[in-house]
């Protein structure tokens, strides 16, 4: 009888030392976190449009990953960067945060870059015809869009195409879209200030001059020529400064200037800004004169 007693005390036991660990399982089972919940890109721009449309944010989506790339600049810090945090938190992995060096802003100006058509090329000045606003850039980059863009992900239209020539010259002229309004007459230095442009010449073997573009930012030389001929691959463009200063890729259309002195956009030319080069530029008097608009 003691035997039997204590064989059914133990199975008891163990049944009850089962039951309990079942429990805990199922407890713990019920505790573990769900997976995060996939929600569209709409949904999220939705969020973010409505909690945190903060000064100095912005956002996209990232056509590679997927991801809602929110970024936010030197401005948006304590309570502002809780705020935005407080948002970017209820999507966890589908949200990439990335810190912006300055303080966004909507204007654009000589040097920054445009896009259009999947390129980017950089804007030569801002110019104007009694109370409607363009900018010039070179022709081969107009050639290829007839709306260019304020940004990579191409949703902030900067306008669309008004005229273009090349080969032959290397001009194009873009009119603002009514939307895009901040566009003042000067030309982006890349250390965070600009040069005021306010009249435009003609360049002069020697002088010292000044290249602003999207990739290589401003570099320095002097004019080493003038009414040079430059055979492209794509034909030949006739009527161009030629200068001892640097340009690649992405440079193409950006300013060329002394001063407040309006010269050139930025054509082509050899080498890069390593190892140095020959660059040539549309000079600007000729565009001015073909759309009669001013520099401002």
């Amino acid at each position: 009888m003691k035997l039997n007693s204590v064989r059914r005390t133990a199975a008891l036991l163990a049944t009850a030392g089962l039951a309990a660990t079942t429990a805990l399982l199922a407890t713990q089972a019920s505790a573990a976190p769900k997976p995060d919940a996939v929600a569209s890109a709409s949904t999220i721009t939705s969020t973010l449009a409505e909690k945190a449309s903060i000064p100095g944010t912005a956002w996209m989506t990232d056509e590679k990953t997927g991801r809602i790339i929110v970024s936010y600049d030197d401005t948006v810090s304590g309570a502002k960067f809780d705020a935005l945090t407080a948002v970017t938190k209820e999507f966890g992995s589908q949200i990439t945060l990335e810190k912006l060096s300055g303080k966004l802003s909507k204007k654009i100006s000589g040097g920054e870059a445009i896009y259009g058509g999947g390129y980017r090329c950089s804007l030569g000045f801002n110019v104007v015809s009694g109370s409607t606003y363009y900018f010039i850039t070179a022709g081969h980059c107009t050639n290829l869009s007839g709306t260019w863009y304020a940004n990579s992900s191409q949703s902030t239209v900067l306008g669309s195409r008004f005229g273009t020539s090349f080969p032959g010259n290397d001009y194009g002229i873009v009119r603002y879209a009514t939307s895009y309004t901040n566009h003042p007459g000067n030309v982006y230095l890349y250390n965070g200030t600009y040069q005021d442009i306010t009249s435009a010449g003609n360049a002069t073997v020697g002088q010292a001059v000044r290249r602003s573009g999207s990739t290589t930012g401003v570099r320095s030389g002097t004019v080493t020529g003038l009414n040079a001929t430059v055979n492209y691959a794509e034909g030949t463009v006739t009527g161009l400064i030629r200068t001892n200063v640097c340009a690649e890729g992405g440079d193409s259309g950006g300013s060329l200037f002394a001063g407040s002195v309006a010269l050139g956009l930025t054509s082509g030319g050899s080498g890069n800004c390593s190892s140095g080069g020959t660059t040539y530029f549309q000079p600007v008097p000729e565009v001015l004169s073909r759309y009669g608009v001013n520099v401002y």
